[in-house]
């Protein structure tokens, strides 16, 4: 086959919005000889960088989709995943984490530790993915990569060491003092191509020292070799402290830091060098399958050739040539023409056309090795299905996938569009899971859903033009839910009596608000007196029962239904009519029980120049919104807050005019909050009114 697994390294970038993760990767591509000139993001040339594939993303200058390549470096081969910093694409670093073995978690010299590299930083440790990281911008005004390297130990609770201190910051950044060599690094040549080592400058001399100590110090927890030669006094071989380093980073104990600016192409090629020797090959990650034929249970995979094939389908496009399905290779191999079995659709195919991915070019490969990130042609499949062979029935564990908290109603204008459009919902629910789509019953309306704004506008610009689809979008809608604030009793009797047998049963016991869900069913029916066979029919009721309530027509959430007596005829009672009396029993006990409505709450934080913090205040208060926390950074200050997600829509616009276009800010989905009475009552207003309207 020809890759030596030991020599892979299966990697992803990913942090916060603008901290140069595609700058990052456009140049570890030029660095590897993958492409012959740099493009910038927001590209002067009209090309725009290599990664940020689609026309929206050149555009914007934000990364959308992530996008895979892969790269040889001093004969290791590295397979790389460009991920999205904005919290709107945030499936898309899931699924790039589920695959990945290692990650570069880059951090901006100036904006540190950020809102959205807590949440990157909260996805590596749910997938344990162990990490380097990279402090880039280290030419910007107001640098300072010391203060980042106490960020990541005070906010994210990590055990980072710095391996690279700068030489000079600002405009005046030159190199960085190797701690492990204790050598000088120049970066000379118009694109800093040609490394040159040189001795420590005198005026750094003395705190390269220092922090060399700090790290011998830290790393000789993981090797008692190290540790011995530390407390004698001896010098320390390159090699023992590289394996000590390696130790630690594995077991997520250690956290290498490195320095640089990618925009000025310095210290690229030693950050490549700490993923080389720093970060897993796929044989150092345990990777687990579930057995469906035994109970799940769960089943180590191995990284051998010949084993039966264990495949994951991460990542799903849909192309001008069909489908195009990206797949890691956990264990076997993936040979053309090879049969394979889909374990969650119970199918079997063939493997036709099999693909390697440079961004969006693909070279044609006639087998992966285990370990692998390639993409297969044409094989019908969702996101997150697992490929199997050799008679094996295993499932991955699947990512997590976080409920869309706000939908949008879209019209066509035209036929043409209409038709346009489903093939564009379609393939975007295929590919995205956190992008939904329904037709509202009610108004007929087609309804889609997802993660936020930004989220929702890039699906319908994507309909615009890759569809020549031209829609309407209506208001943006709250995902509300209802839920009750008290207990409250039911005994009510379904009877329905016409020709032949009729319908009779009777459930009685009460409804409570849960904390533990969003629904629990409860039976403490003594002595039989609603058979055992009828019992799921009342929890059959209750479901399809809280699924609207009677305030908005929202689902209901945090309830416990408990029954506790009733009664059945021996000739009238059914399924059917213990589910209609459940579901009667249910609405008798809702009213009762002092319904309210729930709205999401998002984590807003926002971040801008000090001297427009007043006025920052001044729209979250408006918005009803609750600030928890401010820090003030000298000329920089950052205001965390919670807000309800209704007040939000259009807040980007409104804190660009604010702030003169100086702040920006990031929100995530928090928890439901109850929504205030005056609210609550225009709310059920509005929705009694269009009920009525769509019934006169």
């Amino acid at each position: 086959m020809g890759i030596d697994i030991t020599k892979m390294r299966n990697i992803g970038i990913s942090a916060h919005i603008d901290s140069g993760k595609t700058t990052l990767s456009e140049r570890i591509l030029f660095y590897s000889n993958k492409i012959h000139a740099i493009h910038e993001v927001r590209g002067k040339d009209g090309v725009g960088a290599t990664m940020d594939h689609m026309e929206l993303e050149r555009e914007r200058g934000i990364t959308i989709q992530s996008a895979a390549t892969q790269v040889t470096w001093k004969d290791y081969t590295i397979n790389l995943i460009d991920t999205p910093g904005h919290v709107d694409f945030t499936i898309e670093v899931e699924r790039s984490l589920r695959v990945l073995d290692g990650a570069i978690l880059v951090l901006c010299a100036v904006g540190g530790v950020q809102s959205q590299s807590i949440t990157v930083d909260r996805q590596l440790k749910r997938y344990h993915v162990p990490r380097i990281a990279f402090v880039n911008k280290c030419d910007r005004t107001g640098a300072n990569p010391f203060k980042v390297r106490l960020q990541l130990r005070e906010k994210l609770g990590l055990n980072a060491v710095l391996i690279q201190i700068p030489i000079g910051l600002e405009d005046k950044l030159e190199g960085m003092v190797d701690l492990i060599t204790m050598k000088a690094v120049y970066f000379d040549g118009d694109q800093g191509e040609t490394i040159r080592y040189a001795e420590i400058p005198a005026h750094l001399k003395a705190d390269a020292e220092k922090y060399r100590e700090e790290l011998l110090d830290a790393v000789s927890m993981f090797s008692d070799e190290l540790a011995e030669l530390y407390l004698e006094g001896k010098t320390i071989p390159e090699d023992l402290l590289h394996e000590a380093i390696r130790k630690g980073t594995l077991s997520e104990k250690f956290v290498p830091v490195m320095v640089g600016s990618a925009y000025k192409n310095k210290g690229i090629q030693l950050l490549l060098d700490g993923v080389k020797n720093y970060l897993p090959t796929p044989l150092e990650v345990k990777n687990f399958a579930l057995d469906l034929e035994n109970n799940e249970e769960q089943k180590e995979l191995s990284c051998d050739e010949k084993s039966p094939t264990v495949a994951l389908g991460f990542k799903l496009e849909d192309g001008q040539y069909g489908q195009l399905t990206y797949v890691r290779i956990y264990q076997g191999v993936l040979k053309k023409g090879n049969e394979l079995f889909n374990t969650r659709a119970r199918k079997r195919f063939k493997v036709g056309r099999l693909v390697r991915m440079h961004s969006d070019n693909m070279e044609d490969i006639t087998e992966g090795s285990p370990g692998d990130i390639v993409a297969l042609f044409g094989i019908d499949c969702a996101s997150g299905d697992t490929f199997c062979g050799g008679g094996l029935n295993y499932a991955m564990s699947s990512m997590y996938v976080p409920e869309p908290v706000i939908s949008l109603a879209i019209d066509p204008k035209d036929k043409k569009s209409a038709d346009q459009m489903a093939k564009a919902l379609n393939r975007f629910t295929k590919e995205d899971p956190t992008f939904r789509t329904f037709v509202d019953p009610e108004s007929n309306q087609t309804i889609i859903q997802g993660m936020g704004e930004l989220h929702l506008e890039v699906y319908i610009e994507r309909m615009r033009r890759e569809y020549k689809c031209e829609v309407e979008t209506g208001m943006p809608q709250v995902a509300y839910r209802e839920a009750i604030t008290q207990r409250a009793e039911f005994n009510y009797t379904h009877k329905k009596q016409t020709g032949g047998s009729g319908q009779y049963g009777r459930v009685a016991g009460h409804v409570e608000p849960w904390d533990g869900g969003d629904y629990e069913f409860v039976d403490n029916i003594k002595g039989g007196s609603i058979p055992t066979e009828y019992i799921p029919s009342c929890d059959k009721g209750f479901k399809e029962a809280i699924k609207k309530g009677s305030l908005i027509g929202f689902p209901i959430v945090n309830i416990r239904c408990l029954i506790n007596d009733g009664q059945s005829h021996p000739v009238d009672s059914s399924d059917i009519a213990f589910q209609l009396a459940a579901i009667g029993a249910f609405r008798e006990a809702y009213h009762k029980a002092k319904p309210c409505i729930l709205e999401p709450i998002m984590k807003v934080a926002v971040e801008g120049p000090t001297e427009f913090q007043g006025n920052i205040f001044g729209s979250i208060n408006q918005r009803r919104g609750i600030i928890s926390a401010s820090t003030e950074d000298g000329v920089f200050s950052r205001v965390e807050a919670e807000v309800p997600l209704s007040e939000m829509f259009g807040y980007s616009t409104i804190l660009r005019s604010l702030t003169q276009g100086k702040a920006e800010f990031t929100m995530e989905f928090l928890k439901y909050g109850k929504v205030p009475q005056s609210i609550s009552e225009a709310l059920v207003k509005e929705y009694e009114e269009k009920r009525r309207r769509e019934h006169s």
